[in-house]
């Protein structure tokens, strides 16, 4: 236990207190630290004061106007772009080039009039020399298909019909039903829980108990009530007489006043100094909102 104060187990429920990221700075209130500390020292800036706006050259920061293109002049993109084309004219060695004659259209579908080439023997429309033609012999004859679907009727397939084998109503519930039991009977017990897995401190459904509940407590049968007692007579009043007692008053001896035991009052190095029990012991717990954010 330390000389003075409580010992690290006792006040955070630790045995020794870590360490802190601080160098041993002492601790400042923020109530009595200035709000600008820096304000207070050294000289501070003192400022010409502030100026109006006005037409004047006082107005601005600069000591005259300063324009944002120096040297700049005006120019015209039309006539620009047709000197352009002059220049580009004089380059031109004579006369634009001009076909002597003017392209031919064609008179009809299927001429070659305006054409540079004659005609295609390819796209001819003469008929051509074929070999006669010799049509291929006859497929064997089969009877017509009989009418039905093959469902439900008699000796249309190929083959023997297939039998039908009823459907039950809900047949898909009774084999999940069966499974179900099924499995219920290769369980040989319950569930298997371990008492080690840590718990939080608070559970998420307070009245959630996995153990079974205690049989209902009876309540215990109601005892009557037995009538009060009533004395056969009346009590006899003390006025001062012997008569309402059984028997004869004492006689009264005059004790004197004696301290029995003297009690020494303790000094002050006698006197022990009263320590408490001490409590339960607190430790570091995990907040409900972390424990609700992890979840």
């Amino acid at each position: 236990m330390p000389a003075e104060g409580k010992s690290d187990l006792e006040r955070i429920g630790l045995f020794s207190e870590m360490g802190y990221v601080t160098i041993g700075d002492k601790y400042v209130s923020q109530y009595m630290r200035p709000f600008n500390e820096a304000a207070s020292k050294n000289r501070q800036m003192l400022p010409g004061g502030s100026k109006t706006l006005s037409a004047l050259q006082e107005g601005y920061f600069e000591p005259q106007f300063v324009r944002i293109f120096d040297g700049e002049a005006y120019s015209n993109p039309v006539q620009i772009r047709r000197r352009y084309r002059l220049a580009e004219a004089k380059k031109n060695l004579g006369k634009a080039f001009l076909p002597s004659n003017g392209d031919k259209l064609p008179c009809g579908k299927g001429t070659y009039y305006g054409t540079i080439g004659g005609p295609f023997t390819y796209f001819s429309a003469q008929l051509k020399a074929r070999e006669r033609y010799i049509p291929p012999g006859k497929n064997f004859y089969t009877n017509p298909g009989k009418k039905g679907t093959g469902y439900g009727y008699a000796n249309l397939t190929i083959g023997e019909q297939y039998p039908h084998e009823a459907d039950g109503y809900e047949l898909e519930k009774l084999i999940a039903k069966k499974a179900r039991e099924e499995h219920k009977r290769l369980v040989k017990g319950g569930p298997f829980k371990i008492n080690l897995y840590p718990q939080d401190y608070f559970d998420v459904n307070p009245y959630f108990n996995d153990k079974p509940l205690p049989p209902v407590k009876k309540p215990p049968p109601e005892k009557p009530i037995a009538p009060p007692f009533i004395p056969s007579s009346p009590a006899k009043k003390s006025g001062g007489m012997k008569g309402g007692t059984f028997d004869p008053y004492p006689s009264h001896s005059a004790d004197p006043y004696v301290i029995k035991k003297s009690m020494a009052v303790p000094t002050s190095k006698e006197r022990k100094i009263f320590y408490p029990p001490p409590g339960p012991r607190s430790r570091p717990v995990t907040s409900i909102i972390t424990l609700n954010v992890t979840r």
